[in-house]
């Protein structure tokens, strides 16, 4: 991640507004893990960090969807659920603040399936145009659609107790964090050599 957020901050000046909403999104995601390790260190639990990765996650990649639409109808699906869930999240939290120290399983669904919707926008939109963020939103998808499976079976083993599976799950999602960091990588990579070779022709 950190080489990513490295080419995401030489390529900022030089790009439009989709890829320094992304490179804000990525250093975002860079800090909240941060953040997380030192917590855990000091508290022994980091569950409350979660609420704030899957928040800025789903706000800032709202905004990177958002800057990549064309149909203004698109556009309105993503303004339209932006406001919905951060209106829903906040009554839901004012009414039980409670949850805010455990996995809120309604809270990772309802911030991951409208970037699921957005991210399938993008791509039927890219079928006969430029590849634009292609690679970074299909390992976003398998990111989302494994991600999701993983922390909705979090609170189930924890009840049950069984740390040896809760181990096995959260390993999972940490590889599948690494694949899409390979996605986002892969895609830099092509955009900084499709630059270079541009400069010569």
């Amino acid at each position: 991640m950190g080489i990513n957020c490295v080419l995401l901050i030489k390529g900022f000046s030089k790009n439009e507004k989709p890829f320094k909403i992304f490179a804000i999104y990525c250093w975002s995601m860079f800090a909240v893990q941060l953040a997380s390790l030192l917590v855990v260190k000091i508290y022994h639990s980091n569950l409350f960090i979660s609420h704030f990765y899957f928040g800025l996650q789903f706000i800032i990649l709202s905004f990177f969807f958002y800057s990549l639409m064309k149909e203004r109808i698109q556009k309105r699906i993503i303004s339209g659920l932006l406001a919905f869930c951060i209106l829903v999240l906040g009554i839901q939290y004012t009414i039980n603040p409670d949850l805010f120290c455990m996995f809120n399983l309604f809270e990772i669904f309802i911030t991951s399936l409208p970037l699921i919707i957005y991210a399938t926008f993008h791509l039927y939109n890219i079928l006969n145009e430029k590849k634009q963020f292609y690679y970074i939103t299909i390992g976003l998808l398998i990111y989302l659609f494994g991600s999701t499976v993983v922390f909705l079976t979090t609170n189930l083993l924890l009840s049950l107790k069984t740390y040896d599976s809760f181990e096995f799950v959260y390993s999972l999602n940490v590889y599948l964090y690494a694949i899409y960091q390979l996605f986002i990588l892969f895609d830099l990579k092509h955009l900084y050599l499709l630059k270079k070779k541009n400069l010569y022709e």
